[in-house]
């Protein structure tokens, strides 16, 4: 059986959502405290295994490579200054032995079209997908979950949660199948509640076969006249192809401005150097927000 060793980060969106603070800087290097959102996917990725990262990026995204890269000029002022462990810190982002390749998406055609942009540095090889706005928090990140199953038995897998009814048209929705609550009949992109075959929905992590490509190749224009990955899903799952994984993990939509938010403070109580002074703070802001 075959390790998955290959992820695929898209990371080519405009981050319009954050304007003006994405006008010149990726949506992908917005910091959660002290660390940019994709190194927390880099992170993901690495801990499961991956030694070939493969962003797909557009004309703006130069930072992200900057930020992933070595900067000896840093590293030697830090040396210089005494401070070892922020040398440390910096110069470790991508570990020894894990390589970053970028592939330019020549134009902002979807999803789709992006993980297909991938196509000629994974090769016939199983790669994961990981989408950099969806943040992971657990002791059992969901590449490293998907990357076991896959090892077990290998084919198409989603990581999936049940979200609620006024989340639904957000998300692909998994249409389940014949074989249990988690096998995958087809995926319904962001239905309207009334059409939606379930409450499972797709996160921003998966497992592909290299078959994928040659689905993606075939495809339309979708939703938003774009090709979408939803739909090279669905194909595959109607020939009984694809599994559903439940999510373990606690994950923040970073993609939008509430759950941005959220991580950020979820992630200030995990660290002692601030629990304590944020939770007085959150007390004494809920006081003052208090009616009168």
């Amino acid at each position: 059986m075959t390790r998955i060793t290959k992820a695929v980060f898209p990371v080519a969106g405009l981050g319009t959502r954050f304007l003006p603070a994405t006008k010149a800087m990726p949506k992908e290097l917005l910091p959660i405290i002290d660390k940019p959102i994709i190194q927390y996917a880099v992170e993901e990725a690495v801990a499961a295994g991956i030694t070939d990262l493969i962003f797909i990026t557009g004309r703006p995204k130069r930072a992200i490579g900057d930020h992933l890269d070595a900067n000896l000029e840093l590293e030697f002022q830090l040396t210089q200054r005494g401070k070892h462990a922020e040398r440390d810190m910096v110069r470790n982002i991508v570990p020894p032995g894990v390589n970053c390749i970028f592939i330019r998406q020549p134009e902002p055609k979807g999803l789709g079209d992006a993980v297909l942009c991938a196509a000629p540095a994974v090769g016939n090889a199983p790669f994961a997908v990981l989408l950099a706005d969806d943040l992971m928090k657990g002791d059992y990140l969901p590449t490293s979950e998907l990357v076991e199953a896959h090892f077990k038995n290998p084919g198409t897998f989603l990581c999936v949660t049940e979200v609620e009814d006024e989340h639904v048209s957000k998300y692909g929705i998994v249409r389940p199948g014949a074989d249990g609550p988690y096998s995958v009949g087809g995926l319904v992109e962001k239905p309207k509640l009334s059409d939606a075959p379930s409450r499972l929905a797709s996160m921003g992590r998966y497992v592909f076969e290299p078959e994928i490509f040659d689905i993606l190749r075939t495809l339309g224009p979708g939703a938003g006249n774009e090709i979408q990955l939803a739909d090279a899903i669905d194909a595959l799952a109607k020939v009984g192809r694809v599994h559903a994984l439940p999510m373990s993990a606690q994950r923040y939509d970073c993609g939008s401005k509430l759950g941005y938010l959220s991580a950020i403070i979820d992630h200030a109580l995990d660290r002692e150097e601030f629990r304590d002074k944020m939770l007085d703070m959150m007390r004494a802001r809920l006081q003052d927000h208090e009616p009168k």
